[in-house]
């Protein structure tokens, strides 16, 4: 954990426990499950000078699904393009797709 980061909530210790007891609980992560190796991060310091450019990020952002939809599971993954555009959030927006049962029309 960057030293920077430790009084953040993100990195307390009761916040990382309560996220393994949901992944222990058979909730799944969606993006870690599509892309089990590759780093996939969700936000960038904008004082970090180049963060973004050398992809020194943070994986902030978690989609969860719960163990009745994660077999329906299909796609996941993070559109970190959008921080190339002008003025861009320090978060890019994650996604999931899913199959569906049936029409949804």
């Amino acid at each position: 954990v960057p030293a920077r980061w430790l009084g953040d909530a993100v990195f307390f210790p009761q916040s990382r426990d309560a996220y393994a007891d949901l992944l222990k609980m058979g909730w799944t992560d969606a993006v870690r499950q599509i892309h089990p190796e590759k780093r996939v991060y969700t936000y960038w310091n904008f004082s970090y000078r180049g963060g973004y450019d050398r992809s020194s990020g943070l994986r902030m952002d978690h989609l969860l699904i719960s163990p009745a939809l994660s077999n329906r599971l299909r796609g996941a993954g993070v559109d970190a393009a959008v921080r190339a555009l002008e003025r861009p959030s320090d978060h890019a927006p994650a996604w999931i797709e899913l199959t569906w049962p049936g029409k949804l029309d």
